[in-house]
């Protein structure tokens, strides 16, 4: 196969990989791009057998290599850390990369529980419960032993609580979204109330660049006043866009000085459990415009 040939194939794959690990649409972007370089300039080439698999080798150990040199740029992060959200306007309704990138969960929610596994954990948990390597392909991926391998895939299992069943249907996801934005622009407390439960929590990354609570803000009233002052304070504005963030249902609100707030939401059952608002310019650079829905 060629090389053009192997991007085309492994790209949707090694990508999904890198976005897991790092949280990072621009990161994961640059980190296949190389790989892919770094690949084509091995000797011998044509005698590796298992393509696929070198090529996630060398995602992997880049995200382990990139992980652990921005550990101390993590620790002093400014506010929650979000992770840079990923729109399905990025891929269009012909690129592979969009199914795959799509048919396991990348919700804000599962990348969070994610990113409080260990480098190692992490790399070896989507290994094996989301691409489907055997443990003796991820033995020789990360250079471990089987038994090694093993034992981290149970232990990062147990700290994986993610329950598919307590989320709503993408039809009754998007269906709560687009009340909870008309009762917040209405001003439908009653409703809203409703529609969120009562420890409701809401993170907002600003990264320390734009406007954002450097605290969670937790409890149903405390969210409701927070996302209510901050739309008088954009009043006449902003517009907004519905569209698909991570996978599921979500919202961008873009003010007239392009300020952006791209919002994703997690559920428990039918009522949002937890809003999730990235603000920081750098996290946003990469995404494309959509046509907005005017207020």
């Amino acid at each position: 196969m060629s090389m053009e040939g192997l991007y085309q194939t492994y790209q949707p794959l090694l990508f999904s990989l890198a976005y897991r690990m790092l949280g990072s649409v621009m990161d994961s972007e640059d980190i296949v791009q190389e790989a892919f370089i770094t690949f084509n300039q091995l000797p011998n080439l044509e005698h590796i057998e298992n393509k696929k698999a070198y090529l996630c080798k060398i995602v992997t150990n880049r995200c382990l290599d990139l992980i652990q040199s921005s550990a101390k740029k993590r620790e002093i992060y400014v506010g929650p850390w979000l992770p840079e959200p990923l729109l399905e306007a990025q891929n269009s309704p012909n690129d592979p990369s969009q199914a795959f990138v799509l048919q396991e969960s990348i919700s804000t929610a599962y990348l969070l529980l994610l990113q409080q596994l260990n480098a190692i954990e992490r790399a070896v948990f989507l290994l094996r419960e989301v691409f489907q390597y055997s443990y003796d392909e991820i033995a020789e991926i990360l250079g471990k032993s089987n038994a090694n391998c093993r034992q981290i895939f149970h232990r990062a299992k147990k700290s994986m609580v993610y329950d598919p069943k307590k989320q709503p249907s993408i039809t009754m996801a998007e269906s709560k979204v687009k009340e909870f934005v008309q009762s917040l622009l209405t001003g439908n407390v009653n409703q809203l109330l409703d529609l969120v439960s009562e420890d409701v929590a809401m993170y907002s990354d600003g990264g320390g660049k734009v406007k954002a609570a450097q605290m969670p803000i937790f409890g149903a009233s405390k969210v409701i006043q927070l996302l209510q002052n901050l739309l008088k304070m954009y009043a006449g504005k902003f517009t907004l866009t519905f569209g698909t963030v991570n996978g599921l249902p979500g919202l961008i609100l873009t003010t007239d000085d392009s300020l952006q707030y791209v919002y994703s939401f997690a559920f428990n059952g039918n009522r949002i459990q937890t809003i999730y608002s990235v603000a920081n310019p750098e996290k946003l650079r990469h995404l494309q415009q959509k046509t907005p829905y005017k207020h």
